[in-house]
């Protein structure tokens, strides 16, 4: 990535606002046409959001949309439309012991409320309150019932591929667990076993930081510091690492995009949330000294590699080590190219690990270390791309907001324009959700509004 050392928040937010303006037709056009009896909307296909029934770990993201749509704009129409879908359809999430995906689902909807109730945004009422309380404390007990335990302090939500799985994603869905820690919350198991929220989530934390992430320090031959694997799998029968592996991406031994992006994400989010907790809630599971080392050098780490391995504009390609990538002309030193016909980019890692860059950034700005500001840069520099005709979808007949992004390559989900080779101009919902978090992030900075949390109160 060549990153823009000029550009701020401030410089952004004109065309942050045109965003807006685009966005919001674009939500209540889905709203309108989508048939929910088929899933929630994943990914558009010429144009049109499409459900995919897998596991419906995209409708937060739909409803979530309308609630920052309305942080963002003040615009009462799009609370008025989250509420009553949220209430209607986000219940089921709540108990869904299925998936891993608790984080995505209600922290996008229940949490957001959450939090512009304490803002003062949202007018307080205690039972309305009460109702967004237990939802994320209940889901965020029924993230951390998924569990496979390791011992020694390690141990992982499982993935719906079973107990043996765990994926990269969930770094980011751990933010449910430190809510409902938050909250005061608990879960309790056999003989009124208390099972401490926090410990989930550091346990996963510090697995994820061993077994999902790479330091160049000779694990395997493919050890390149900073690269991710989607899957760690292990024997269940004894807690043994048995190897990587991928769902998504092109194989364990090679970086997925947007697992990288979930990584970069969730460690830079969560230490941030450490940073917040008295040091005597993190001491039982190894001290904040501790934990905070383990989250930063895995931050660090996937962010490094995030900008060595993304076009000089801060897009990357779907997986670094696709075999068409050696095919193309200097991916890394030149700008995306989203229409190409060897490798397709992926705008939708790229809104995911802006935020990642712009957080750490941030945590390290505030922590006093050096070179914050490298990685603020970074951040704002995928954001000035993402904002851009290239990406930026303007067309209102397109239900997408930010286009090229992809869902699943090795399956061929994604949709493939007539007289193309690879999918292209598409979009989302995950994509488009967190390019609105990401934009009323750096809104926020630009504004200097209240600096953007999961674990506000």
């Amino acid at each position: 990535m060549k990153i823009d050392a000029a550009v701020s928040p401030a410089d952004l937010l004109t065309a942050i606002r045109r965003m807006w303006e685009v966005s919001g037709t674009k939500i209540i056009s889905i709203d309108r046409t989508m048939n929910r009896s088929k899933g929630a909307p994943v990914h558009t296909v010429a144009g049109r959001y499409q459900p995919r029934g897998w596991t419906d770990w995209t409708q937060g993201f739909e409803f979530g949309s309308a609630v920052l749509q309305f942080d963002a704009t003040g615009d009462k129409t799009f609370l008025a439309l989250a509420l009553d879908r949220i209430c209607a359809e986000m219940p089921v999430h709540v108990t869904h012991f299925g998936v891993h995906d608790h984080g995505f689902n209600q922290i996008s909807t229940y949490g957001n409320l959450r939090r512009l109730v304490g803002e003062g945004r949202i007018a307080h009422d205690s039972w309305q309150m009460e109702y967004f309380n237990l939802a994320l404390k209940c889901s965020g007990a029924v993230q951390a019932h998924r569990w496979t335990e390791l011992g020694g302090g390690f141990g992982y939500i499982q993935s719906f591929n079973g107990p043996h799985s765990l994926f990269i994603d969930t770094m980011r869905t751990l933010r449910v667990l430190g809510v409902a820690y938050k909250l005061g919350h608990v879960v309790k198991g056999e003989g009124d076993q208390v099972i401490p929220l926090l410990g989930r989530l550091i346990a996963h934390a510090r697995t994820t930081a061993k077994y999902g992430v790479f330091y160049g320090e000779g694990r395997d031959i493919y050890d390149v510091r900073g690269r991710t694997a989607h899957e760690a799998i292990f024997n269940v029968a004894n807690g043994a690492f048995r190897c990587v592996g991928t769902q998504q991406g092109y194989s364990g031994f090679s970086t997925w995009t947007r697992g990288l992006s979930w990584a970069m994400c969730g460690f830079a989010e969560l230490l941030e949330f450490v940073e917040a907790l008295p040091a005597a809630d993190v001491a039982p599971f190894g001290g904040k000294d501790e934990i905070t080392a383990i989250m930063e050098k895995a931050a660090a780490a996937t962010c490094d590699f995030f900008i060595d391995h993304t076009a000089s504009d801060g897009i990357p390609y779907w997986d670094t080590g696709a075999p068409g990538m050696r095919d193309l002309d200097d991916p890394y030193g030149r700008p995306s190219q989203p229409e190409n016909d060897v490798e397709p980019v992926d705008s939708s890692a790229a809104a995911i690990g802006a935020q990642g860059l712009l957080r750490y950034g941030a945590w390290r700005q505030a922590s006093g270390r050096e070179g914050g500001e490298r990685y603020r840069q970074a951040g704002l520099t995928v954001l000035k791309t993402l904002l851009s005709d290239r990406y930026l979808s303007h067309d209102p007949d397109h239900q997408g907001l930010v286009l090229h992004s992809q869902y699943h390559r090795p399956n061929g989900w994604d949709y493939v324009p007539p007289g193309r080779k690879n999918p292209c101009g598409e979009a989302t919902m995950w994509g488009d959700y967190h390019m609105r978090e990401l934009a009323l992030y750096v809104q926020r900075l630009a504004e200097k509004g209240p600096y953007l949390t999961f674990f506000a109160s």
